[in-house]
């Protein structure tokens, strides 16, 4: 084996290979006291704390609701905005999305989450929504 292959393989503490940094197994807890440290795990995180992990699961999942809703929404208002559906359509569409944003307010106040809860931070790439 050559030298270059064992540092790719098994790099020092905070080795660069590219412009990806490589961390031993032994660093990774010092690299999530330094992620925690630096306010990256915002309130917008989905909580693993076991005695929490009902809301965070219910976060997660509202979360991808209201991300689908969104996008559905989006693309009933296409479809208006080219005529190709009916008013008939328009009706049972803006009654479906008045009943899950209601069921939506419901389910926020069971597990005391805001809408804001909803927008998790993905870190460098920002916010959801």
């Amino acid at each position: 084996m050559s030298s270059e292959t064992l540092t790719a393989s098994r790099p020092e503490s905070g080795a660069t290979v590219g412009e990806k940094l490589l961390c031993a197994p032994d660093d990774l807890a010092g690299l999530v006291a330094e992620l925690g440290a630096s306010g990256i795990a915002g309130r917008n995180r989905v909580s693993l704390d076991p005695d929490k992990i009902e809301k965070g699961l219910a976060q997660l999942v509202l979360t991808v609701i209201e991300l689908l809703r969104q996008l559905m929404e989006r693309q009933a208002l296409r479809r208006v905005e080219h005529g190709t559906i009916d008013d008939e359509a328009i009706e049972r569409l803006g009654l479906s999305f008045m009943r899950l944003d209601e069921r939506m307010d419901e389910l926020l106040v069971i597990f005391e989450l805001t809408k804001e809860d909803l927008n998790i931070n993905l870190g460098p790439l920002g916010n959801l929504m």
